[in-house]
């Protein structure tokens, strides 16, 4: 885990976080780990998947009107002669 100081904090600013941090039940340091949770990594909070996020993405892309491209036969592998 990392630490960081804030310095010349306004005071006003320190007070109402100290009156949030009560009302939620806990410590100033607590409450300003989840106001930087919250803003700084939105993602993290809603936990989605990856496969959720692609899947979003592409949700009106209507996949079914797209060509298909017909299949092609692989080529022959090269022959390696044995010394």
């Amino acid at each position: 885990m990392s630490s960081i100081t804030v310095r010349n904090l306004d005071e006003a600013v320190k007070n109402s976080l100290r009156i949030r941090a009560a009302r939620h039940g806990w410590s100033m340091e607590q409450e300003v780990r989840q106001i930087l949770q919250q803003t700084v990594a939105p993602e993290q909070a809603q936990a989605i998947s990856f496969a959720e996020r692609i899947n979003s993405r592409f949700a009106g892309l209507n996949a079914e009107s797209l060509p298909i491209p017909a299949r092609q036969n692989a080529r022959t592998p090269p022959a390696v002669d044995k010394p």
